[in-house]
């Protein structure tokens, strides 16, 4: 069902400065609606101008699922029609056929739809979703993706839009090849080299260069009427986390494999008085499936079924900005999968070293369950950002591990920082359920049997 959209003062201004502005830029952290506001804008402006078809730019998942389900998500979007540029060759081609107005596709598609649409290309408005992944452009050289881009981008595009959480993860020079896009180089400097000689002088190590002490702020008021920052910090009571939901669709095996469970779960806990605790048992399989890994009969080995989780936590740390990031997970095969595809990562354990060493900034990723993070640590001083790979029904757990870097805890430690708080669920699975549970604390087997009632098996 969708929902009316009632925007925030910051999402106002967003707004405003896109309908205002032909291409700029919006930096804003994940979570405080980047996406539904720079749909709005277009969607208004296309009253007055013509701003469709639109090209969105974003990574494969986001591309694939976040922009259309953001589209069914309000009701003053829902008759926007949005068709993912994806897959095979033959996928690509029917959906280039398909008339709509929002089209959506991965950055490593960009070669092939330059080359393919040629002097035919139709797209009038290009919205660019995690746009440091244009950061390595250069005049001469640079990234595939990026100069596909830079073929068209001052040529036969009318408008276009960055967005991202963290414009410079890596220092002033990520700026250059992004804001190229926006002005060609007319506020930084028509080359990376020129910007670079402006800006930048020689390391006293020798390597590499570093930023001269008037860089930022110039770089800044440069920049200045083509871009606008929004700070979370301004809008939000630090009281009250920023929550930030990313649903996920499962891939067509993973959906049908986790049907025919639901639907033995629900048979066997059908006409049955069932107790909190039988009832949360029996949904762990489900769990598992949406998480990505089954454990097979025995319960020692699992097996891999999907990787939609582990991509839409690479999202989140990309967009965090190098700030490190704390992991719930739930199952031992949730965090096999986590330490393979992040090796950087660490497990949270009982040892002193590892709680100073992540409050000193020295891991970058911790994974913790939310069964060892319980009273007493103190993890604050490590970061503000929380991501939820999994969730279980322990109340109690859950708002334990919250704590440990919540907004009281770092207040008291002087960090005046919002806390953000990512969950990750598989859309029309157990995941919603529990965090439903989380959130309203309704009992375990109410929220089962209302789930059966809807799903038509009771």
């Amino acid at each position: 069902m969708a929902i009316d959209f009632k925007p925030h003062g910051y999402q106002v201004l967003i707004i405003a400065f896109i309908q205002t502005m032909k291409r700029c830029a919006i930096w804003a952290g994940m979570g405080l609606g980047k996406t539904v506001s720079t749909l709005t804008a277009l969607e208004e402006l296309s009253l007055v101008e013509d701003v469709y078809p639109i090209l969105v730019l974003a990574p494969l998942r986001v591309a694939r699922t976040t922009w259309p389900q953001e589209v069914r998500k309000w009701n003053h979007l829902k008759h926007l029609q949005v068709m993912p540029i994806c897959g095979g060759l033959s996928e690509r081609q029917a959906a280039l056929r398909v008339k709509v107005q929002i089209y959506t596709t991965n950055y490593e598609q960009l070669p092939w739809l330059v080359e393919y649409l040629g002097e035919k290309w139709p797209f009038k408005t290009i919205v660019v979703d995690e746009a440091t992944k244009l950061k390595g452009f250069r005049l001469r050289q640079g990234t595939q993706r990026a100069k596909a881009l830079a073929r068209v981008a001052h040529t036969r595009v009318k408008r276009i839009i960055l967005l991202t959480g963290t414009p410079s993860p890596n220092g002033l020079q990520d700026l250059w090849g992004q804001m190229w896009f926006v002005d060609a180089g007319q506020r930084l400097g028509r080359t990376f080299d020129s910007f670079k000689q402006r800006w930048f002088r020689k390391s006293h190590t020798g390597f590499g260069v570093d930023a001269t002490d008037e860089a930022q702020g110039q770089i800044q008021a440069a920049l200045g009427d083509v871009c606008i920052t929004i700070d979370a910090a301004d809008w939000f009571d630090l009281q009250k986390p920023i929550v930030n939901t990313i649903l996920l669709t499962l891939p067509p095996k993973a959906a049908i494999l986790y049907k025919d469970m639901e639907k033995k779960m629900f048979m066997e806990l059908e006409g049955n008085e069932i107790e909190a605790l039988n009832a949360a048992a029996k949904t762990m399989k489900c769990l598992q499936i949406a998480n990505g890994a089954a454990y097979l009969d025995g319960g020692v080995e699992w097996k891999t079924i999907h990787d939609e989780k582990l991509d839409a936590l690479e999202e989140i740390i990309e967009e965090s900005g190098g700030m490190p990031v704390l992991v719930a997970y739930h199952f031992k095969s949730d965090l096999a999968r986590l330490k393979a595809r992040f090796p950087e990562g660490r497990q949270l354990d009982a040892r002193s070293q590892t709680i100073d060493d992540w409050n000193a900034g020295k891991i970058p990723l911790m994974f913790a369950h939310p069964a060892s993070a319980g009273h007493g640590l103190n993890l604050q001083d490590g970061s503000n950002i929380l991501a939820f790979f999994s969730v279980n029904w322990n109340l109690e757990e859950h708002q334990q591990i919250i704590e440990r870097i919540g907004p009281v805890r770092q207040l008291q430690a002087g960090h005046k920082r919002p806390v953000f708080i990512h969950f990750i669920l598989a859309a029309d699975t157990v995941d919603e359920m529990i965090l439903e549970r989380l959130q309203t604390k309704r009992e375990v087997q109410d929220i089962l049997l209302d789930a059966m009632k809807t799903k038509g098996y009771a």
